[in-house]
């Protein structure tokens, strides 16, 4: 049995999303929409930009690889740090250990910009990624024009022929795609589609809600020629652990790190943690 279909999964049509994620997304589609003046300038950008480096090999790693993130404020949680300086912040991840830097550039809800995600590519050594709700490949080239290594794509803000499509348009230009997913089915989706780099989040987008099941459960499900990320909800060393149990290669942590007052003892005490990949069967 080829490996995308290692596991059975219920088939059902994509609809569009709905609640928080829904808003977000059509957000998103307006700003695409805008930047599709400047289409062209922003592709010549991307294919001249300068190497990044790898995101997917920095999460090849015997521990697991901590993707600390740059996040002021966020729908479920409000503020969380206002004033936070991106640069600064994610020059204390990198010294500290972090894999990558993960940078909010969503401008209404969660307090980012492209120019934080510039600032952060061209001051630490580490990968970049681009995390938005990037639904067209104009947004991607933005990203890699500005120093991105990879940007997210979220299975369930896409439909069922964008999300391939856009796994090809970051490719063709050198940016690892970071596919979100939330279940099996999305799982499927994503594997069919060619993602090499899934995460598994806990949260579900559109109503907020967490479940810490979410990771557990389909995290062991992801073939280990990928690399597999555990994300939302952890705030603890123990909570790293807890997904190393489950397979993960490496954890995406938002809040915690970036309301942290110690940002660097934040992330140092999350490092260390050893992969275990056995756990994902297939």
């Amino acid at each position: 049995m080829p490996e995308t279909q290692a596991f059975s999964a219920p088939r059902r049509s994509w609809t569009p999303p709905s609640g928080t994620l829904g808003e977000l997304v059509q957000a998103s589609f307006d700003r695409a929409l805008a930047l599709l003046a400047h289409e062209d300038e922003l592709l010549a950008a991307a294919r001249l930009a300068p190497p990044a480096p790898s995101f997917r090999e920095a999460l090849l790693r015997p521990t697991v690889g901590i993707i600390a993130e740059v996040k002021r404020r966020s729908p479920s949680k409000g503020s969380i740090n206002p004033n936070l300086d991106a640069l600064s912040r994610a020059s204390c991840y990198a010294e500290a250990g972090a894999a990558a830097v993960s940078v909010l550039t969503e401008p209404e809800r969660f307090g980012g910009s492209i120019s934080d995600l510039r600032e952060v590519a061209r001051g630490v050594p580490i990968p970049v990624l681009r995390k938005d709700f990037i639904v067209a490949p104009v947004q991607l080239h933005e990203a890699r024009a500005n120093g991105a290594s990879a940007a997210l794509l979220i299975a369930r803000a896409l439909s069922m022929p964008a999300l391939p499509e856009l796994i090809v348009a970051g490719k063709e230009i050198g940016l690892d795609l970071l596919v979100e997913v939330r279940d099996e089915v999305e799982l499927k989706r994503a594997l069919d589609a060619g993602a090499t780099i899934i995460g598994v989040n806990n949260r579900n987008l559109e109503t907020l809600v967490i479940d810490p099941a979410t990771v557990e459960r389909i995290l062991p499900l992801i073939p280990r020629h990928i690399v597999a990320i555990a994300e939302s909800g952890m705030t603890s060393r123990d909570d790293v652990q807890r997904a190393a149990r489950a397979g993960a290669d490496a954890v995406l942590i938002g809040s915690a790190v970036s309301a942290a007052e110690d940002a660097s003892a934040m992330v140092g005490s999350l490092t260390g943690v050893a992969v275990e990949r056995d756990a994902r069967s297939n």
